[in-house]
């Protein structure tokens, strides 16, 4: 970690006892209202992973949003409820004041060799350094904080959406400036993918994620494998609904292993 880097700067926590943990959000990534959820969740690990209780590498993250979450300090309490043979369960609280804004469980385990299998299956696409790079949005400060090359279903605001708009996009996506990726690291890129409504109405509509969930197929070696280079993000949605609606993604590395996939449930206000 590299104190000069804007993610391990957002990721540091200060001790104040045994799973309790002050930090502060940074305004690399700041989002419209409040900071990036993706950087909230990568918080939450971190103060796991820091935890001297703590025993194997994550499998499993869900952070909920109960809250918004304001710019400034907060405070993590982390717990670990049980620990098996294979796996360690844990609960995060984040708290800023009095107020419970973030509430998140994390598994960790401890992996073993056995028979393993793929059914799912890369997306095709161009190398990254042959795809464009997407330039920052000024009015969303965190996308300055990755480096995003779509290869298809990128954010068209000029123009109406089709009658068959579909939210799907297929992107090149890494830390910037580059960072060895690691598993905060992968939990902030898994929140990255912009929410499908913007893609599917072709415009900014007030949104807010409710809960987000990344699933960790990677090992540590497959993540130090990748090390600063891109990865290629598959992203969709499946129903807009009542105000709600679902998203999913995987990230794969560059030599088409999934590292990871990830499923939210977010608010959408007309």
């Amino acid at each position: 970690m590299s104190p000069h880097h804007p993610l391990d700067a957002a990721l540091h926590l200060e001790p104040l006892s045994e799973g309790r943990w002050r930090g502060h959000t940074h305004e690399a990534y700041a989002n419209m209202v409040g900071p990036f959820g993706g950087a909230t969740a990568a918080s939450t690990l971190a103060a796991v992973l820091a935890h001297p209780a703590r025993q194997g590498e994550p499998i499993s993250l869900t952070v909920n949003f109960a809250g918004p979450v304001a710019p400034g300090p907060f405070e993590i309490e982390t717990t670990a409820v049980r620990t098996n043979r294979s796996t360690q369960h844990w609960t995060v609280l984040v708290r800023q004041g009095a107020e419970v804004v973030v509430t998140a469980t994390a598994v960790l385990a401890t992996r073993r060799q056995t028979w393993s299998a793929a059914e799912a299956r890369c997306p095709p696409a161009p190398p990254a350094e042959n795809t464009p790079r997407m330039p920052a949005l000024d009015r969303v400060r965190w996308t300055q904080a990755y480096d995003m090359r779509f290869v298809e279903g990128p954010l068209q605001f000029d123009a109406p959406p089709a009658s068959d708009q579909d939210s799907t996009s297929l992107a090149w996506l890494r830390d910037e400036p580059p960072r060895a990726l690691d598993f905060c690291a992968l939990a902030g890129l898994g929140d990255a993918f912009f929410p499908r409504v913007f893609v599917k109405r072709a415009r900014w509509v007030p949104i807010g994620t409710v809960s987000f969930t990344a699933h960790f197929h990677a090992d540590a070696a497959m993540l130090a494998a990748v090390g600063t280079r891109h990865l290629l993000g598959h992203a969709r949605a499946l129903q807009y609904r009542n105000g709600f609606f679902d998203q999913s993604a995987e990230l794969w590395s560059p030599g088409g292993e999934l590292l990871a996939v990830t499923h939210q449930m977010v608010y959408f206000k007309e």
